[in-house]
């Protein structure tokens, strides 16, 4: 069974850094793509940043420049650095995990975690 679980998140003041985690578990880590997708109060969710299975990053403009995405396949994990903060970061930030495409099953699989809220105030 394939465990998504996301750490890190917390109160920040505008400004300020958090890096988050995210562990993925029961599956091949390293053939994964992986993403942080973040959603506000009253929004849809938006992806933040993706990282290939080759370690290609890409990133949502609002964040370009300040968010960095990195992962450890020794580790099984992906990480969200964050600096530069801003109260529009405000969100819950949601750990994805997705498979290949497989011709069997006609889809690609892909795993959620369970998401951890990132606060930027005063």
């Amino acid at each position: 069974q394939v465990q998504v679980v996301e750490s890190g998140g917390g109160l920040v003041l505008p400004g300020g850094s958090l890096r988050l985690s995210c562990v993925v578990s029961g599956t091949i880590f390293s053939i994964h793509a992986l993403g942080w997708y973040r959603q506000a109060p009253g929004k849809q969710r938006d992806l933040v940043a993706v990282i290939t299975s080759g370690g290609m990053p890409n990133y949502a403009d609002s964040v370009k420049g300040r968010f960095t995405i990195s992962r450890d396949n020794a580790k099984n994990t992906v990480y969200l650095q964050m600096n530069g903060l801003k109260p529009e970061d405000t969100a819950v930030y949601y750990c994805n995990a997705k498979a290949p495409f497989t011709v069997v099953a006609g889809k690609a699989f892909e795993y959620w975690g369970q998401g951890t809220l990132v606060t930027v105030s005063e």
